[in-house]
């Protein structure tokens, strides 16, 4: 079997809070990210990186093979792209869920990655606009050894 792809899915409180209330079960690409949706398959992980909080917050394991489907589950927090649907979509399930308000601070970690070393240290969070980016395995250790961490300490739900 082929080493998965790691990819971390950036997205606002309220998208991260769809996905949880869906169950993990399901996860759409802005459209402009075709070729990612493309490359995405059975056995992929999931990084979900939440905006406005700076945080880490899941890691899902995607099940299928990426699918389009225009049904209105997310939304975009930018007026202008009222009529984005994330039509890209692969089923997934969870593997770590942070409670609300127990995510972990990604400053510290991301800082260790490889994907942020290509933007100088003060500017570390341009490595996480846009919807979707595949990392490296080892990005995706540390972040789930940290994520595992702080999942032992959260308060449980």
């Amino acid at each position: 079997m082929a080493e998965p792809n790691y990819w971390i899915i950036v997205g606002s409180p309220e998208n991260f809070a769809t996905t949880r209330a869906h169950g993990f079960t399901i996860q759409g690409v802005k459209s402009r990210h075709r070729k990612k949706a493309e490359q995405m398959r059975p056995g992929d992980k999931f990084i979900y990186y939440v905006t406005g909080v700076k945080a880490f917050a899941a890691i899902a394991t995607v099940t299928s093979d990426y699918f389009e489907d225009h049904t209105i589950i997310w939304k975009s927090s930018n007026p202008k792209k009222q009529a984005e649907d994330y039509p890209y979509r692969v089923h997934i399930e969870p593997d770590i869920v942070l409670p609300d308000g127990a995510f972990l601070p990604a400053e510290e970690v991301a800082r260790e990655m490889e994907h942020v070393q290509k933007w100088p240290p003060e500017n570390w969070t341009l490595a996480f606009q846009g919807n979707v980016h595949r990392i490296s395995r080892h990005d995706y250790d540390l972040i789930r050894s940290a994520l595992v961490s702080a999942a032992a300490a959260a308060p449980a739900s």
